[in-house]
């Protein structure tokens, strides 16, 4: 099992890094959560990360956060979410808000998520509330944004396809909160929320 990750963080294309250790550069999926608070490319990171081994891949996945890497453990546990949702659902909202939404039985928020249907809902619910209090996972407050993404929209509408939302969707929550001057994080975060 590959634990942990320390390398110079060489391309940085939501959700997809790569990351140099000592000459080998190893691809890693990570959450938007993570990527909000990256550095600049040309920077040594280090990275927590859970190895998930396929028939046809074995894929890595990274957290800044033992919290996130946490979160993601549990919810791939469950039935019916594998890590490409897991992602997906640390990439939509905060740790702090998937939380409540559990605490507060929100189907209907938890539906927003792509790949979240009404069962997947109801199972995250049961499955995730003890696991949550067992765990004590919580989230701090967010951190500053880095600024550094060349042709923000582009970079945010991919990113938002690759997390499983639809082309037409992520355009348009993309393009309704376009601003000058705003890195693809931010656009992100912002059109998250304004789907949510």
């Amino acid at each position: 099992m590959i634990s942990r990750l320390r390398g110079l963080l060489i391309e940085k294309k939501p959700p997809l890094l790569v990351i140099d250790v000592q000459g080998v550069g190893y691809e890693v999926f990570a959450p938007m959560s993570s990527f909000y608070n990256l550095p600049e490319v040309n920077t040594e990171i280090s990275l927590l990360t859970h190895l998930s081994i396929r028939e046809d891949a074995h894929v890595l996945y990274g957290f800044l956060k033992e919290s996130e890497r946490s979160l993601f453990r549990e919810l791939i546990r469950i039935s019916g979410v594998g890590p490409k949702l897991a992602l997906s659902i640390l990439s939509s909202m905060e740790l702090t808000t998937f939380v409540q939404y559990i605490q507060n039985n929100d189907i209907a928020r938890l539906k927003r998520i792509p790949g979240v249907g009404k069962k997947t809902a109801e199972r995250l619910i049961i499955e995730m509330r003890d696991s949550l209090e067992k765990q004590h996972i919580t989230a701090s407050p967010p951190t500053p944004l880095t600024q550094n993404i060349i042709t923000p929209v582009d970079d945010a509408i991919s990113a938002l396809i690759a997390l499983g939302y639809k082309p037409a969707d992520a355009s348009r929550w993309v393009h309704g909160v376009a601003e000058e001057g705003l890195t693809s994080e931010v656009l992100i975060r912002r059109a998250l929320q304004s789907a949510l």
